[in-house]
């Protein structure tokens, strides 16, 4: 089954909470397109829930444009956690911009990762996001606009 729903990754949770990994908000994180052919997996060990691997997000169904939106994904910048009402934490950032014209064909979603962190693996992913649906863009300016309510968010 390809992409269905957008999710925060079970093993960067468990990470973070038990500090296997840093992943600061103020690393380097980026969003790489992909098509439908991944399978994302909120389940997936820290081994496959990232940037790369074998299992689920290879750069061989990664979406791409050479110039305005580079494999490995464009930076997300103002990344932050929140605390915007009671009982809720939400991890926002600003929309991720081209920059300018692109042709994109067949994207599904993104991953959101840690392009910094090394260890345990390199390249952590946070969360994936579907789009919907298949988009296209042709010659044209792409935005993938954060929702006003964040990347995500927990009620706690």
């Amino acid at each position: 089954m390809a992409w269905t729903d957008s999710r925060v990754g079970r093993s960067y949770v468990n990470d973070k909470f038990n500090e296997v990994v840093q992943m600061p908000f103020t690393d380097t994180w980026k969003m790489p397109l992909f098509n439908n052919t991944v399978v994302p997996d909120k389940d997936a060990t820290s081994a496959n829930f990232r940037y790369g691997t074998p299992a689920t997000f290879t750069t061989g169904n990664e979406i791409t444009d050479a110039t305005n939106w580079p494999a490995g994904g464009k930076t997300i910048t103002g990344l932050a956690g929140t605390t915007p009402s009671t009982g809720v934490y939400m991890v926002d950032a600003n929309d991720v911009a081209s920059g300018g014209n692109v042709t994109l064909a067949g994207f599904f979603g993104a991953l959101v990762y840690d392009d910094t962190v090394t260890t345990p693996v390199a390249d952590q992913a946070m969360s994936f996001h579907y789009f919907g649906g298949t988009q296209t863009v042709t010659a044209n300016p792409f935005t993938a606009v954060v929702d006003a309510n964040g990347l995500w968010r927990a009620t706690v």
